[in-house]
C-alpha cells in the first residue's frame, strides 16, 4: 500500500504559484507584493500518480502521424491562427478581457464544427444552460451534434464527457473548475494547475481537442500559474476594446505551427465576422488634407497592415504640457519627441501633444517611428501630409533613419491599396514594387522632402484629384516661438 502523505497548510502566491511556510508580505518567488493566500493541500498517497503503464520507445520514422491531421473550425481567421484547425489531443487555451467576445468565438466555431458531423461538448462552468442557449439562438449556431452542459465540478464534468464521447471539448472558463478532493478554494493556484493537468491528460489519452478558456489579470496577462501555460499545447490571446468593434487573436504558444500569424475579427450584431481586408477597414473613413494624419505600412507577423497615425498639437496652459497616448508605445513618443526638437529643429514646449493609432489597432513595432515623427511635425507646422503618401523607417537617436523588417511586403500592400507613393530609408530594397520611392538617410531629410520644416514649401507635390490645395506657411499663431523641450509624458490607456 502506498504511504499517505499528511495534509499541510501552505501559503501559495496566486501571480507565479510558488509557496512560503509561512504569510509574508512579498512573495519570495516571484516579489509581487500581498498575493500570498493560505491553502491545505489535501493528503495524497505517494506512488499514486505514477501511470498504469508506461509507453513503448519507437523508431521515429513508425510515428502515426494519421490522427495529427488539424480539424478546419470553419472560421478562418481562427484556422489562418491555429494553423489549419484544432488538432487531436491538442489543448488550446484562449485568454482575453471580460466581455471581449470569447465565447461567442467558441461558439460560432464548435458550432461550425459540430455542423460538419464532429460532436462537440461546451462545458459552461460559469453561465447557465439558458444562458448559452439564448446566445447560440442570437448567433444562429444550433446544432444537433452540440452538447452543452454547465457543471464546475471537474468529477462531474469528467462524467459528461464519458457519456457523450466528443471529439471537441471545450471548458468555459478553467478558473471556475474545482476538484472536491482539493482543499482549496475554486480560482486558487493549486485547483486552476491541478483541474487543468487532469484535462490536459485526458485530452491525450482520448484523443480529445480540449479549448480551455483563461481569465486575464488587470494588466493583460493570463491569470492562475504559469504552469497553465507550459502545459497546453497553445496558448492564445484575443485582444481588442470594448468600444471598437476590431478584435485581434494571436497566438504567443503553438506546438503545431508559427506564431506569428494574426487573425482579425469584427464584432457585429449576428456574432464575430473576419475581416479579410484590414488595411481598407482601417482606413475607410481617413480624411485628406488633415495636418497631423499618416499612413503607415506595419506588419503583424508576415500579414502586412495599412493603419493611419494621427497627431493634435495645441497650446498649453498646464506648468508640465500633456503627452497622451492611445494605441503607441509613450516611451517611443517621448523619444521621437527628443530627436525631433536635437535633430530637426521641431520642439514642442509649451503644447500638450497628443497621438493616437486610429480604429483599435495598437502598434509598438519601431517600423513605425518615422511615420509618427511626421505625424507630429506636421500637426506642429499646421501642414498636412499627401494623401497618397506611406512612411516607414525605424528613427535612431542620431536622427538617422534605418530600414525595417519585410520592407517589399509593407510596400506591395500599399501599392495594392493605390498608394503612389513611399518615404523609405536609402537602403531599404523594394525597387520591384509598383510605388515610388522617396529615399531618405535622416529624420530632417525626412521632414524637408514631405515639406514640414518651418518656413519651407512641400517639394512633394500631391496630385490635385486626391488631396485640397494647401497653401504652405510658418508656424501657426498658436505654437509659440520659444519652444525648448517637453516636460513630461503620460499614456492614455
Amino acid at each position: 500500500m502506498p504511504k499517505a502523505r499528511a495534509a499541510r497548510t501552505v501559503y501559495r502566491c496566486q501571480e507565479c504559484g510558488g509557496t512560503a511556510p509561512k504569510w509574508v508580505g512579498r512573495c519570495p518567488s516571484c516579489e509581487a507584493w500581498g498575493t500570498l493566500v493560505e491553502e491545505r493541500e489535501a493528503p495524497s498517497a505517494v506512488g499514486a500518480n505514477v501511470p498504469p503503464a508506461m509507453s513503448r520507445p519507437m523508431p521515429i520514422g513508425e510515428v502515426d502521424m494519421a490522427q495529427w491531421r488539424p480539424q478546419l473550425t470553419g472560421i478562418g481567421e481562427l484556422d489562418r491562427v491555429l494553423g489549419g484547425g484544432l488538432v487531436p489531443g491538442s489543448v488550446t487555451l484562449l485568454g482575453g478581457e471580460p466581455g471581449i467576445g470569447k465565447s461567442t468565438l467558441l461558439l460560432q466555431a464548435v458550432s461550425s464544427i459540430a455542423a460538419d458531423g464532429a460532436t462537440v461538448l461546451y462545458v459552461s462552468a460559469e453561465e447557465s444552460t439558458q444562458q448559452v442557449r439564448v446566445r447560440a439562438d442570437r448567433l444562429g449556431t444550433l446544432s444537433p451534434s452540440l452538447y452543452l452542459v454547465s457543471e464546475s465540478a471537474l468529477p462531474h464534468l469528467l462524467a459528461a464527457v464519458d457519456e457523450v464521447r466528443p471529439e471537441v471539448l471545450v471548458v468555459d472558463s478553467i478558473q471556475t473548475v474545482f476538484d472536491p478532493d482539493l482543499g482549496s478554494a475554486p480560482g486558487s493556484v493549486s485547483q486552476v494547475r491541478e483541474c487543468a493537468a487532469r484535462l490536459v491528460g485526458e485530452a491525450k489519452s482520448r484523443g480529445l481537442a480540449t479549448i480551455l478558456v483563461g481569465h486575464v489579470t488587470k494588466d493583460g496577462g493570463l491569470a492562475g500559474p504559469r504552469v497553465l501555460e507550459h502545459v497546453v499545447d497553445t496558448v492564445l490571446a484575443f485582444e481588442g476594446e470594448r468600444h471598437h468593434a476590431l478584435r485581434l487573436l494571436r497566438a504567443s504558444k503553438h506546438r503545431f505551427g508559427a506564431t506569428d500569424q494574426l487573425g482579425l475579427f469584427e464584432m457585429t450584431g449576428g456574432g464575430l465576422e473576419g475581416v479579410p481586408d484590414p488595411s481598407r477597414l482601417f482606413l475607410a473613413d481617413r480624411r485628406h488634407g488633415v495636418s497631423g494624419s499618416v499612413v503607415v505600412p506595419t506588419m503583424e507577423g508576415h500579414r502586412p497592415l495599412l493603419a493611419e497615425l494621427q497627431a493634435l498639437v495645441t497650446r498649453s496652459s498646464l506648468a508640465s504640457p500633456r503627452r497622451s497616448t492611445h494605441g503607441l508605445d509613450s516611451g517611443r513618443a517621448a523619444l521621437l519627441l527628443a530627436v525631433l526638437a536635437e535633430r530637426a529643429g521641431l520642439s514642442f514646449d509649451g503644447v500638450d501633444v497628443y497621438a493616437l493609432a486610429v480604429g483599435g489597432v495598437r502598434i509598438t513595432e519601431p517600423g513605425a517611428d518615422l511615420a509618427l515623427a511626421l505625424a507630429l511635425a506636421s500637426a506642429l507646422v499646421g501642414r498636412p501630409v499627401p494623401a497618397d503618401l506611406v512612411v516607414c523607417g525605424e528613427v535612431g537617436l542620431g536622427g538617422e533613419v534605418r530600414q525595417v523588417a519585410q520592407c517589399e511586403r509593407r510596400l506591395a500592400e500599399a501599392a495594392r491599396l493605390g498608394f503612389a507613393r513611399a518615404v523609405v530609408p536609402r537602403s531599404s530594397p523594394g525597387d520591384d514594387v509598383d510605388i515610388e520611392l522617396l529615399r531618405v538617410d535622416s529624420l530632417a531629410h525626412a521632414i524637408d522632402l514631405v515639406g514640414l520644416a518651418p518656413g519651407s514649401t512641400a517639394s512633394v507635390e500631391a496630385p490635385a484629384p486626391r488631396l485640397r490645395a494647401v497653401a504652405a506657411h510658418d508656424l501657426p499663431d498658436h505654437v509659440p516661438d520659444d519652444l525648448l523641450g517637453s516636460t513630461s509624458w503620460d499614456e492614455t490607456t
